[in-house]
């Protein structure tokens, strides 16, 4: 990819036009050129009448056949804990609990100085020993040093001796069971002492590296999902205020704390969040057995842990709405989510559903939905902000679900066609570090679901992962490129662009030039993802691979 620029240095407000590629636009499905003036898209159209615009611009940017897309949007994710994860100690390839064990040794002692050793992404489900690390084996593994180790669901955590002596009284605290993993007040007392550890110039080192791999990854947008139960203020606002003072990803933050009239909210506000959303949990997850279930779990006697009841949740969406502030909730066991639906439900009873539409509150991970809570999302204007990523991860006959719910139930989650058909908005994210930044994967995982049934097309999981995010926001002109939307596009290498469908008849119309639809690159599974080669935001360049 090269370019003719009369000037050393593109900014937001340099003309550039951009031609000899494949640009996916809905305003000319076969665009080949697009022109950028002041940070936004200003025409999209053919190589032809890119002609007319080559002398007027301070840039020519020759694409060389590379494809331009929307910049991706990542809905939900932790970014500073995703930072904290590519700086520091990773578990996630792991294959087994003693080459875990081999791994905390190693990070210790490469680390002498750090006051608390912090790592994550381990899964004891995915390790033949089946599993977790003992606090024992840690202590010997740390030499005694603290150390905070989530599950890769980041609702349970195993950790060392040392690191509970610095958390008086935690053994008292529900969720404490010896020689289990802590989950609930004990977990969230433990993990607040290991964060509070890390120095300002350790966070601030953790936010650039998250930051930077999402940009080369060709995400131009995040959705941080921070909250007292998940960092700390001084986490959320600092993030905030990086991403505004530097050049990079633009970060919208969630807050997930209840509010119960305008001082909660005007509070949330002055946070710089957008919504009291995100993680507020009304469960947990369904590695940790915390996701709270109608019926008892395949593999333990119980049904997990609700946080909020249904009159909780009404409260906080009513006061939201009434505030003018966007609410949202964690929910993925069936019981979890029908809390939310009735709670939401009630608040529109309470102020209007017109008024509850309007807010586009929204939902995270909603993993175990019945045709009733379906249809309960499209009647109240919910939109779903899920992780295709996790069904990759953990579902099929074998996988994760299967064993904690049982075959029959597991298929069942995750129904991506189910919600679209019924008019649900879709917002996908990664939950990073949960799994991994990694947009194409995503779209690949959601129109290649291991359940067949909850397939949807790549065009609509492509969508979801672009125009969806910020639809999420309550944002209807950004995400796509057409004339007057914001520039945040990426550039990308990729094979012959194809239309997939799980239709194979939806397939072959859509690649009829007729149908005008535009293509993607070939997301079947064992094929190579496409490669970003620069990503620009508000009409900036925030990454540019080195040596195109």
């Amino acid at each position: 990819m090269s370019s003719a620029s009369s000037a050393p240095e593109e900014t937001a407000h340099r003309t550039v036009l951009l031609r000899g590629g494949d640009v996916h636009s809905p305003a000319d499905p076969f665009a080949t050129a697009m022109v950028v003036e002041r940070g936004h898209v200003a025409w999209v159209g053919s190589e032809g009448a890119a002609d007319a615009f080559a002398g007027g611009v301070d840039e020519v940017v020759d694409l060389e056949g590379a494809l331009v897309t929307p910049a991706f949007t990542d809905a939900h994710v932790h970014t500073t804990a995703t930072g904290l994860a590519l700086t520091g100690l990773d578990l996630s390839s792991a294959r087994t609990l003693a080459e875990a064990l081999d791994a905390v040794r190693a990070h210790a002692a490469a680390r002498p100085d750090d006051r608390v050793l912090l790592g994550n992404g381990w899964d004891a489900a995915r390790w033949p020993e089946r599993r977790h690390p003992s606090r024992s084996e840690l202590d010997a593994a740390t030499g005694g040093r603290p150390l905070y180790l989530p599950r890769i669901d980041v609702h349970s955590a195993v950790v060392t001796t040392a690191l509970l002596d610095l958390v008086p009284g935690v053994r008292d605290l529900a969720g404490f069971r010896d020689g289990e993993p802590l989950t609930g007040a004990a977990h969230h007392a433990v993990r607040a002492a290991a964060h509070g550890a890390i120095t300002p110039r350790q966070r601030a080192e953790a936010q650039r590296a998250a930051l930077r791999r999402a940009a080369s990854l060709g995400i131009g947008t995040l959705h941080e999902c921070g909250g007292p139960d998940i960092s700390d203020e001084d986490d959320f606002t600092s993030l905030l205020a990086l991403a505004r003072d530097e050049a990079g990803p633009r970060v919208f933050g969630y807050w997930a704390e209840r509010v119960a009239g305008v001082k909660d909210a005007d509070r949330i506000r002055e946070l710089g969040a957008v919504g009291a959303a995100g993680d507020l949990f009304a469960d947990g997850s369904l590695g940790s057995h915390t996701a709270c279930l109608h019926a008892p779990y395949a593999d333990a006697p119980h049904t997990g842990t609700g946080h909020l009841d249904a009159a909780d949740v009404a409260d906080h969406v009513a006061a939201c709405t009434e505030a003018g502030l966007q609410a949202g909730f964690h929910a993925i066991g069936d019981a979890a989510v029908t809390a939310v639906v009735e709670g939401v439900r009630a608040a529109a009873e309470r102020v209007g559903l017109a008024r509850i539409r309007a807010a586009r509150h929204r939902v995270e991970h909603a993993e175990m939905l019945t045709p009733h809570t379906i249809a309960a999302f499209a009647e109240l204007g919910l939109t779903a902000s899920v992780q295709p990523a996790f069904d990759a991860l953990w579902g099929g006959e074998e996988g994760m679900y299967a064993e904690r719910l049982g075959a029959e139930r597991a298929r069942t989650l995750n129904p991506y066609a189910a919600l679209l058909r019924a008019g649900v908005p879709l917002a996908f994210g990664s939950d990073s570090p949960v799994t991994p930044l990694d947009p194409w994967g995503t779209v690949r995982a959601a129109a290649f679901h291991r359940t067949l049934e909850h397939r949807i097309s790549a065009r609509a999981a492509f969508t979801a992962h672009t125009r969806g995010g910020w639809r999420a926001l309550g944002r209807d002109d950004a995400g796509t490129l057409v004339p007057g939307a914001p520039a945040d596009y990426a550039v990308w290498r990729a094979e012959d662009l194809v239309v997939q469908a799980p239709d194979d008849r939806v397939a072959r119309w859509s690649t009829d030039p007729r149908s005008g639809t535009p293509g993607l690159p070939d997301l079947t599974p064992g094929t190579a993802l496409p490669v970003c080669l620069r990503t620009v935001v508000f009409g900036q360049t925030v990454f540019a691979r080195p040596n195109e």
